[in-house]
């Protein structure tokens, strides 16, 4: 792969018209991504799921390089209706529409740029990947004392022009003191066996609220990895929503610095899993100064040889008094031959903190059935209206109800 990589590299360099600043800040990501190479069991973090055994078994040689010297038509039907929002449009990785014509556009800013960080805490291969291949970093600024009227949703499309591609995005966020911004990510992919590879960089500044959504429902075949790096400052807030539930492989990282007093983050997830599909959630919140607050909590309904990976961590620096960390994750196995794995982890160094982990896994009760078949309900039914109020707990957790609304919709949940 070494050469083949290295072969892409400069094939995109070459068409990028990148400065030679810029194009040796790339080599140095690709620098480590070849030393470190895809991730694989031999990592911690990466031992119930390995991406790198999961690419070469259901995809093989990847490409790297992607031409976008070609526009490619936006097919409408995949926006969500019933919903006014400002979009972003991405089409097998190339932006092909930008619209925030809901919005004031004096309190927005949309800036292309390559700069790139060196080096990010708990980052890995993958963002070097990402690092070294994106195109155009999008950044995005959202000035002080404004909050979006309508969401944003990013659509992250592919089309049948693509097979065995690595694609790389890269979106940047800064939401100025007291803004605020909702954002869901919407995957809907034609496209199958391709490596899709996400970065987002949010950096939030005191009293910001930034509310993001990430929606996985469309079954395809194509491996998603998905890292989000929150920063915050004080008194901001942070809450991250994740439905992963159709691509064949998934994992969403998400990695929380509360470097602000008061600051909170809050992070739900679902997994709907069935027909072999690997999915996994990681969680980093680290907090680094008093008074901070995280929730997590993630919910599995998994069948069919499906298998679903929760790790998360909570880390709390000496400094950070008084803290509060709560995470739980609970799984319905749906048969024998669906899997789950847990992995929460602790790591406190500060004495006056209120901190708990758990973790749970079974069957539906089938006394819970048969009560409600004996009510005139038939087993389908029954499963399915447990199977509701079981995920409702976490839907409920959405504090915006238009998106909330939106999610059923989605998830096509009976209450």
């Amino acid at each position: 792969m070494t050469e083949k990589i290295k072969t892409d590299f400069e094939k995109t360099v070459k068409t990028s018209g990148l400065s030679v600043d810029d194009i040796e800040l790339k080599k140095k990501f690709l620098d480590r991504f070849i030393a470190d190479g895809l991730p694989s069991r031999k990592i911690e973090n990466w031992k119930f799921l390995d991406i790198n055994q999961i690419i070469q078994k259901n995809i093989g040689e990847l490409s790297f390089f992607n031409d976008y010297s070609s526009s490619n038509k936006i097919d409408t039907s995949i926006f969500i209706s019933g919903l006014e929002h400002n979009k972003i449009v991405f089409i097998n990785g190339k932006v092909e529409k930008i619209d925030f014509s809901y919005e004031e556009k004096e309190k927005i800013e949309i800036n292309e740029s390559f700069k790139l960080e060196d080096k990010l805490e708990n980052s890995n291969s993958l963002v070097d990947l990402n690092g070294a291949f994106s195109s155009k970093i999008y950044k995005i600024l959202i000035k002080k004392d404004y909050s979006l009227k309508k969401p944003l949703i990013v659509y992250h499309s592919t089309n049948n022009k693509i097979k065995s591609k690595n694609i790389n995005l890269r979106l940047e966020f800064k939401l100025e003191q007291n803004s605020s911004l909702r954002l869901i990510d919407n995957f809907n992919h034609t496209a199958e066996q391709n490596f899709i590879n996400i970065f987002y960089n949010f950096d939030l500044k005191k009293n910001a609220v930034l509310k993001n959504f990430k929606v996985d429902k469309i079954q395809n075949k194509n491996i998603t990895y998905s890292y989000n790096n929150i920063n915050q400052a004080e008194n901001s807030i942070s809450e991250t929503f994740i439905l992963s539930c159709g691509s064949s492989f998934l994992k969403n990282e998400i990695n929380c610095n509360l470097i602000g007093k008061y600051s909170s983050a809050f992070v739900n997830g679902i997994f709907s899993l069935t027909d072999n599909q690997q999915h996994e959630i990681r969680t980093i919140i680290n907090h680094l100064v008093e008074n901070t607050k995280s929730y997590q909590l993630i919910k599995s309904v998994l069948g069919k040889k499906s298998k679903a990976v929760y790790q998360g961590k909570i880390f709390v620096n000496s400094e950070a008094q008084k803290t509060d960390g709560y995470q739980l994750s609970k799984a319905i196995l749906l048969d024998e031959t669906s899997e789950f794995n847990a992995k929460p982890e602790l790591e406190i160094y500060a004495d006056d903190v209120k901190c708990s982990h758990g973790s749970a896994s079974g069957s539906l009760d089938e006394n819970s059935i048969f009560y409600l078949m004996t009510r005139g309900l038939n087993y389908h039914q029954s499963k399915e209206l447990l199977i509701n109020g079981y995920i409702l707990e976490v839907i409920e957790k959405i504090t915006d109800s238009e998106i909330k609304n939106l999610i059923k919709n989605i998830i096509g949940l009976k209450e």
